[in-house]
């Protein structure tokens, strides 16, 4: 990896973790906000409209996106042009799906289980449209490693529920202050990556560049909607069997530890794939980002995960309030299985995307998707507890698929990726060893959070016993520190 990429992926980094720092300091505020002013029927109803609004968007982006950020242009010229037709394909495609939505607006509403929400789903699409204006634009400055300017986009939409969805909760009491709030973010953000972004859309269209591009950007669309079914096909499933208050408590758990372990995740992915696809066809340097990369996050989500389950109670009651008690389990489990799926997952398809070959994301998602439907279609009906523990052991599958793939197609050692999180979960598991007995010595707050703060030391303690490790926490905190990663 050149001198010049490594400073670029050094200061995306460290304006990334700026970013989802603040955001996860202020998300979760808003989110407790809402959990006890709404409830868990809302967030049932909201979902089901994201069935259709997040395949749609899909289809919008059409990989659009990823084509940009992956592909090696001959010059500038072919690059602003190929940017401009991207634009207006996502743009004009927005429409027509939209305007297809409000014409089949209730029977899509039936569908998705909301019966007479179809006016509801159809406001609720403008978020289509507005989604793909933003689209290039991100593209854009990812491609870049320009997450500086990102981080002030993100800043001003992570305020925009605290100042509109909020207040309308409070109005409203009912799901149409999420709708609205939604809707107001994706215009902010539309409006200021413009704002901010030094490149204009012209008056340009070529039908042969995007015949070109189509090679790529098929795949890519397939791969969206292989993901996006993994993602909303049991969401489905689990509007049409039960009720939107368990449909509630079941998206709603998994957003939730989206949300905490998105501090890393989000803060690490799009760096990820960008810096990848630069050193595609460098193989030793292709493989030394990322196994760093790997390392790294997993000293971070694998003892996050393995703190959210023994915490669960805890969390859940604080994250959402009383109400969501009943979802504490799935909190826990969820947050446990994916400290690993992304890990040893996730990453993966980082991997197919900055090679150029998308279609073995689709392949893994195709091979998910044929066991989780008819497992969850079996157990939908023996209610929420055998649910959310199924669908939660499920994901493994997939983590299998993924080894597999990348072992024989990709020609990555997978050994390495075990090595590489041994210490985090050896170390993991003596912290939760440890906070178990802590727990057992009191069930009040005050020792809970006490408990979790030991435990948290023993951990840090633990992992600089390692030399590599340590040497790791030693950068990242000489780099945090001078404010340089």
């Amino acid at each position: 990896m050149s001198d010049i990429l490594h400073t670029k992926v050094v200061t995306a980094t460290k304006w990334s973790a700026i970013t989802e720092v603040v955001a996860k300091l202020i998300t979760p505020v808003i989110s407790v906000v809402l959990a006890r002013l709404l409830s868990p029927s809302a967030f049932g109803i909201v979902t089901t409209l994201m069935i259709v609004i997040t395949f749609a968007e899909i289809f919008t982006d059409a990989g659009f996106q990823k084509f940009l950020i992956q592909h090696e242009f001959r010059d500038d010229d072919e690059r602003i042009a190929c940017t401009n037709v991207a634009f207006w394909s996502n743009l004009t495609l927005s429409f027509v799906i939209w305007g297809i939505v409000i014409v089949f607006r209730h029977p899509l509403a039936d569908l998705v289980g909301s019966s007479g929400l179809g006016n509801v789903l159809a406001i609720a699409c403008v978020n289509i449209p507005l989604a793909a204006f933003s689209s290039i634009q991100m593209a854009i400055y990812r491609r870049d490693l320009n997450f500086k300017t990102l981080f002030k986009v993100r800043i001003v939409g992570i305020f925009v529920p605290l100042v509109v969805t909020v207040p309308l909760a409070i109005i409203f009491r009912n799901f149409w202050a999420l709708i609205i709030g939604n809707i107001a973010s994706n215009a902010i953000n539309a409006f200021f990556l413009t704002i901010y972004s030094s490149w204009r859309p012209v008056c340009f269209f070529s039908f042969s560049r995007l015949k070109d591009m189509f090679s790529f950007t098929v795949w890519s669309l397939i791969e969206a909607i292989s993901i996006w079914l993994t993602q909303y096909v049991d969401v489905f499933i689990v509007a049409t069997a039960l009720s939107k208050y368990e449909l509630g408590l079941y998206k709603t758990s998994s957003t939730v530890v989206g949300q905490i372990m998105g501090l890393v995740t989000t803060v690490t992915t799009p760096i990820l794939f960008s810096s990848l696809s630069r050193l595609q066809n460098d193989k030793e340097g292709f493989e030394r980002l990322f196994f760093g990369f790997q390392k790294m996050v997993g000293l971070l989500i694998i003892p996050m995960g393995v703190g959210i389950y023994i915490y669960r109670d805890f969390i859940t009651s604080l994250m959402l309030g009383d109400q969501w008690v009943e979802a504490s389990g799935f909190v826990g489990l969820w947050a446990l299985t994916s400290a690993f799926v992304i890990v040893l997952s996730h990453y993966c398809s980082e991997i197919y995307r900055a090679k150029g070959r998308p279609m073995l994301s689709v392949l893994a998602q195709f091979l998910h998707i044929i066991i989780l439907c008819p497992i969850i279609k079996l157990v939908v009906d023996d209610g929420f507890d055998t649910l959310y523990v199924v669908r939660s052991l499920l994901r493994f599958q997939l983590v299998l698929v993924n080894l597999v793939i990348v072992y024989v197609l990709i020609k990555l050692p997978i050994w390495k990726m075990f090595f590489n999180i041994s210490v985090a979960t050896i170390s993991s598991a003596i912290m939760a060893v440890t906070a178990i007995m802590l727990l057992s010595v009191s069930s009040s707050q005050w020792w809970i959070m006490c408990s979790m703060v030991l435990s948290a030391l023993l951990y840090v303690f633990i992992i600089s016993l390692f030399k590599e490790e340590r040497n790791l926490l030693l950068y990242l905190y000489h780099h945090i520190r001078n404010r340089t990663l």
